[in-house]
């Protein structure tokens, strides 16, 4: 069960890490467009900031289950230290 898990981690990380870059790009767009309407860019802008921080704090709980709830963080980067 737990390989599931963390499986199901990482493929939640990069669809989220995914979905903040393309949330980004489209910010971008919107900001270079000429003609934008101010009000949608304020909304977008602070919508991808809330997302970006939300997806931060979902996914540090999220793999602090996958890594089986360790006792300090730093069992956790040294798990990341050795996948890498």
């Amino acid at each position: 069960m737990k390989e599931q898990i963390m499986q199901a981690y990482l493929e939640v990380e990069q669809s989220m890490q995914r979905y903040n870059e393309v949330l980004h790009e489209y910010l971008v767009s919107l900001q270079s467009g000429e003609g934008s309407d101010a009000k949608k860019l304020e909304r977008m802008s602070a919508g991808t900031k809330a997302m970006a921080d939300s997806s931060g704090i979902y996914l540090s709980y999220a793999k602090f289950v996958a890594y089986g709830m360790p006792e300090s963080e730093d069992f956790i980067e040294e798990e990341d230290d050795l996948q890498a």
